[in-house]
């Protein structure tokens, strides 16, 4: 058993076997991983035909997360890893079933979760809780024009000009914010499978989306930057996203809100479908 720090490289290891599981918790999307491994302390182990990525959560506790699992978890290999690891983490709600709360404690941070909306939703802001939403893509549609672009390598210095924009009228500093990992999606783009689209606003670079499909029916938003000038810019980039993958998604993941109460407030304002639960599993220690 050997261990790397995760990196660029890993890709070609790392991207199929977390398809393969097939689940819409952002820690499986291989970009993610790789564009928070310093935040997380991500390291590859390798452990003969196993590869787990062990890492920190937000609160700074030890995990390991196994990549030999499929559509199940394997509780004999798992049963073996908490011979040296203290917590498998994220476990989906759709492995619970197969820890026993009589052998395992099972617990979960409100922090982990991961919003998730229907594409349906976020295309119409339909229903009596959304209406603030719908009136300010009302009042973005009605003050401003704007062209669509899909993000690549022709116009990703532009996207890139949205961002240190965002980050300058941001009153936190850049390493308190995603800035830098933002930064790397942009410039990786490509060999990540980030898909984007970059809006023009009044003839100014205005915002940008950047995701990816994974799984087959859900997309994850890794990052949407807009320009506070815009009044209602993020109401419009996450409605446009919505209506320009509709039919190809049911789903659009917005990851976890980190604890950070303006997060929290501005993701739960859309009323997510559902949160997805990041399950921390420990093995029940005898009284």
């Amino acid at each position: 058993m050997h261990s790397e720090p995760l990196d660029l490289h890993h890709k070609e290891i790392l991207y199929n076997r977390l398809r393969a599981i097939s689940i819409r918790l952002s820690e499986f999307s291989f970009a993610n991983l790789y564009l928070f491994r310093k935040t997380h302390g991500y390291e590859v182990v390798h452990d003969g035909d196993c590869i787990h990525i062990t890492g920190f959560t937000g609160d700074k506790q030890k995990f390991v997360l196994p990549l030999c699992e499929k559509k199940e978890p394997d509780l004999e290999h798992i049963d073996e890893l908490l011979d040296n690891y203290e917590m498998i983490f994220p476990v989906c709600d759709c492995w619970l079933r197969y820890f026993d709360p009589r052998n395992f404690d099972i617990h979960h941070n409100e922090d982990d979760s991961d919003y998730i909306y229907t594409v349906e939703k976020m295309a119409t802001y339909s229903g009596r809780h959304l209406s603030k939403k719908r009136n300010l893509l009302k009042q973005f549609n009605n003050s401003h024009q704007y062209t669509r672009q899909i993000l690549n390598k022709d116009n990703i210095e532009i996207a890139i000009k949205v961002l240190t924009n965002w980050q300058d009228e941001t009153p936190a500093d850049a390493s308190d914010t995603d800035f830098h990992a933002a930064m790397e999606a942009l410039e990786n783009m490509e060999i990540l499978g980030l898909f984007g689209f970059l809006y023009i606003i009044d003839d100014k670079p205005g915002a940008y989306v950047l995701g990816e499909d994974i799984t087959d029916d859900t997309f994850v938003l890794h990052f949407a930057k807009g320009l506070t000038e815009f009044k209602g810019v993020y109401q419009f980039m996450y409605n446009d996203l919505a209506k320009e993958i509709q039919g190809k998604y049911n789903y659009i993941n917005f990851e976890q809100d980190l604890g950070l109460q303006s997060l929290r407030q501005a993701k739960s304002s859309y009323k997510p479908d559902h949160m997805g639960m990041k399950y921390r599993i420990k093995r029940r220690r005898c009284n």
